[in-house]
């Protein structure tokens, strides 16, 4: 399975920005994780084949939307009211079922760097 993510850039605080992941095989479950220079891989969200369950981060929710389209196999993330503190390299993640540990994935794109400016 080869995931290609992109849609990253910089943005300024408070912006948006939406990140597309599209993958070589239908996996029923597709997703994001982060991880900014320093720190731990950090789950972002994740949804199901249907799309109708939809997991999020605590640091995310609220600002960030996951949905899918089947017909292309891909993912997309709309992330809302950005901080800084939401800088870091996403990857996109596909696999059987939905996790919030990064070592249940099996499958990684490449990731695509976010950068917010305060």
């Amino acid at each position: 399975v080869q995931l290609q993510a992109s849609g990253g850039g910089l943005v300024q605080a408070g912006g948006a920005l939406r990140l597309s992941c599209t993958s070589s095989a239908a996996d029923p479950a597709m997703g994001w994780f982060r991880q900014a220079p320093g720190k731990e891989r950090e789950f972002v969200a994740a949804t199901t084949w249907y799309g109708r369950d939809q997991y999020y981060g605590d640091s995310v929710k609220g600002r960030f939307a996951i949905s899918r389209d089947n017909a292309k196999v891909t993912v997309y993330l709309q992330m809302n009211s950005l901080k800084s503190e939401d800088t870091a390299l996403y990857y996109c993640v596909a696999d059987r079922l939905v996790s919030k540990a990064p070592s249940a994935w099996h499958y990684w794109g490449q990731g695509t760097l976010v950068t917010v400016s305060s």
